[in-house]
């Protein structure tokens, strides 16, 4: 189905003309979880997009992406640089269902599989947005984006030219959950290197046009 729903010139018109089918998905791989799809939040004419792996519990529950602790942290994150997450941020995922958990989990990572089939939709949305920086959190968002197949630690901080825009991976907030130390070198310090560069470059291709 997504090779000739996003063949030219089937292309969507609008992002609601996007969402709109999104939300009536039924043949994705997660359908049968019973998950609900979990798109976007912030603002469609934003220069930044941040783009997630995929639905927790919370995320699931209110149908908005990153509104869980990994939420409320990247947040702090952008506001730290002066970004408000609503009205200079476009937040959404790559994977667009809370993959079921396994073992006594609530959730799993998504299976390549399952990043390939929604990968068209995370295409598509980048094109209709039309952001001039991408933040990519966690592996899940660059192996999406950029078929990127080494792990995080090893790419985070890099600066991609993609599809004439500026894309960063960096660590997922909830990898700074779990390593919550500020010391020199530690992931939540290198984060704060990233987010530094984030709002730099921004300011280089964004600062003239506002």
């Amino acid at each position: 189905m997504c090779a000739t729903l996003f063949d030219p010139p089937n292309r969507f018109t609008s992002l609601e003309q996007l969402l709109e089918v999104m939300m009536k998905m039924n043949d994705d791989p997660l359908s049968s979880s019973g998950s609900n799809v979990v798109i976007c939040r912030g603002n469609p004419l934003a220069k930044l997009m941040v783009v997630g792996e995929a639905p927790g519990p919370e995320e699931n529950r209110q149908g908005k992406p990153f509104v869980g602790r990994s939420g409320q942290l990247l947040d702090q994150i952008l506001q730290a640089v002066k970004f408000d997450p609503e009205q200079d941020v476009f937040i959404t995922n790559s994977v667009f269902r809370m993959p079921p958990g396994e073992g006594g989990q609530a959730f799993r990572k998504p299976l390549a599989d399952e990043i390939a089939f929604y990968r068209p939709y995370v295409m598509e949305i980048v094109r209709l947005v039309d952001p001039k920086v991408i933040v990519l959190t966690g592996g899940v968002a660059a192996a999406s984006l950029l078929h990127e197949k080494l792990g995080i630690t090893k790419i985070r901080g890099r600066w991609v030219e993609w599809q004439n825009k500026w894309v960063m991976p960096i660590f997922h907030p909830s990898y700074l959950l779990r390593n919550p130390v500020r010391t020199p070198g530690s992931p939540k310090a290198l984060t704060w290197q990233d987010i530094q560069a984030v709002r730099q470059k921004y300011d280089e291709l964004v600062g003239s046009e506002q």
